[in-house]
């Protein structure tokens, strides 16, 4: 077997599951890149995935790798970028066990990410929000639990794999109610929940009449929902309600931009774009900054209070004889 593949096992087993403890998500997507990446390797070469050797896997292959990546497989610029950012990590990983391959790790290395367009997120309007929730038919069993799993996504803004993680032991509807959740980076998180949201899932958990470690939104399997199928229940919910908003068909609505739409509710509301970060989980307020550039309604109320350029400043007036006494003295 080659220096590579041992490096590679290492590199999983060493440092990211037992050093860094990496989430399952964060191991899918490595293995998914090395897969894709040894594959690529093993048609240019023409040896086995155990066969390959670091030396083949240089600057050269990597970048033909990753245009492969965009102009065959269509895959966007930030799915590029991610891709390097793992295969960086192992070759990180294997620069002080490998000096020998030195020069070629640093090759590979100063490979750069591509720069992308930055678009403005998408957001649902109350209008839409509303057509969206209503779409699901609530005399079913199924219609139930979609309906209850987006009024959820919208009113607390948790990440799709966070509401498929959700169990019953998860929500508590007692005296200052709200929904925990393991988040992004192993942090866990509180959110409150509304007046509203309580009198939908209450009638919710009674009707699953599960144990605490019953998932929250069980397939028919009784299994959690995956991605996927949350992914699909959105965007078959969102097809519905275009018909009563025709808004909604100009708009690819994901779980993702349910998200959105509970941070644009909270930044309309006045609420404070750090108060925001805690409540989606964001690791740095900067990253909450995306909703600032979104929200027209706080561009509007900047632009209003610019004078013309060709107005003079008026004087203070006031408006009944009693205030002008008052402002006199």
């Amino acid at each position: 077997m080659s220096k590579l593949a041992p490096t590679m096992e290492g590199f999983f087993t060493e440092r990211l599951i037992a050093q860094r403890r990496a989430s399952r998500n964060t191991l899918a997507s490595y293995r998914d890149t090395f897969r894709l990446l040894l594959a690529f390797a093993q048609q240019q070469t023409g040896k086995a995935p155990s066969k390959l050797e670091i030396e083949d896997l240089d600057a050269k292959l990597i970048g033909a790798f990753l245009e492969h990546l965009e102009v065959e497989r269509h895959n966007s610029v930030r799915t590029r970028n991610n891709r390097l950012a793992a295969i960086r990590s192992l070759f990180a990983y294997g620069a002080l066990r490998h000096p020998d391959h030195a020069a070629l790790i640093q090759r590979v290395l100063a490979i750069p990410a591509k720069r992308m367009d930055r678009r403005l997120v998408s957001f649902l309007t109350r209008d839409e929000v509303k057509a969206l929730l209503d779409a699901p038919d609530r005399r079913t069993w199924v219609g139930r639990r979609d309906h209850a799993l987006l009024v959820v996504a919208i009113q607390t803004g948790l990440r799709v794999s966070e509401l498929t993680a959700l169990v019953c032991a998860d929500v508590d509807l007692n005296t200052g109610a709200h929904l925990r959740c393991h988040g992004k980076g192993r942090k866990e998180r509180i959110t409150p929940l509304t007046r509203q949201t309580c009198g939908i899932l209450r009638p919710w958990l009674a009707e699953l009449q599960g144990g605490p470690d019953r998932p929250l939104y069980p397939s028919r399997r009784n299994g959690p929902l995956s991605r996927d199928a949350v992914a699909l229940l959105v965007t078959k919910h969102a097809r519905a309600a275009a018909q009563r908003c025709p808004s909604l068909g100009t708009k690819t609505v994901t779980p993702h931009v349910l998200r959105h739409t509970c941070a644009m509710q909270l930044l309309t509301a006045g609420v404070d774009t750090s108060v925001i970060a805690l409540w989606l989980g964001h690791e740095s307020v900067e990253t909450t900054q995306i909703y600032l550039h979104a929200d027209l309604a706080i561009k509007e109320r900047a632009l209003a209070r610019i004078a013309p350029p060709d107005t003079r400043p008026g004087r203070y007036r006031p408006p009944d004889p009693l205030l002008a006494f008052l402002e006199g003295l």
